[in-house]
């Protein structure tokens, strides 16, 4: 379990393939910068991007994952060089300052808008139209494993806009700041959320 707080902007530093089969997964080697790993093991789980990797090796500050075809078909960012927002698995007593994320993408988004709003930014992404239930005002959703608080959701045709106020310390500690219109991203909706929808679901059908 993640809470979306971000605790240090890695880097994937290298990329290799498992397999050359039509299904291959990737190895990717990640620069772990300020994160710290002295308190993590092979087999320990660390968010990539919002996505749940488990650590495979380590060697000082650079450990490594092993990202499978289908954990890449759902998510972007994974599959290259470059910066990824990174968060190490809740331990028992660690405060809770975000939202309570599973690391499992649950798809991709489309960033509709990002612009300056005073000395905030302004972030609108289209999440799937099936996805638009789960979005509530005042509500969380994770964008590349950062927990966010929704300002107002949108329903249209091509899928639900979520606005999102990014203050400027968000922008400065994660990943978001490279965003533009067009750009993909990762996103989760709150699992609260889905409970509830699956118990309003069960309900109606009894």
């Amino acid at each position: 379990m993640f809470t979306g707080i971000v605790a240090a902007i890695g880097r994937i530093v290298r990329v290799e393939s498992q397999d050359a089969g039509e299904y291959a997964g990737l190895r990717l080697f990640v620069d772990s910068a300020d994160l710290g790993l002295a308190d993590v093991k092979e087999g320990d789980s660390i968010a990539l991007q919002g996505a749940c990797m488990t650590v495979t090796g380590m060697e000082g500050k650079v450990f490594s994952v092993d990202i499978s075809h289908e954990s890449l078909r759902l998510t972007v960012g994974l599959d290259a060089p470059g910066e990824v927002n990174l968060e190490k698995a809740l331990r028992m007593g660690d405060a809770l300052g975000g939202h309570i994320l599973s690391g499992h993408v649950d798809g991709i988004a489309e960033v509709v808008r990002f612009a300056p709003v005073g000395e905030s930014h302004e972030l609108v992404v289209r999440v799937p139209a099936a996805f638009g239930r789960y979005l509530a005002y005042k509500g969380s959703i994770a964008i590349n494993g950062v927990s966010l608080t929704v300002n107002r959701v949108a329903d249209g045709p091509e899928g639900s806009d979520a606005s999102i106020n990014l203050i400027p310390h968000t922008i400065a500690m994660t990943t978001l700041k490279h965003l533009q219109p067009g750009s993909k991203v990762n996103f989760e909706v709150d699992m609260i959320a889905r409970y509830v929808q699956r118990m309003l679901q069960d309900m109606k059908t009894g």
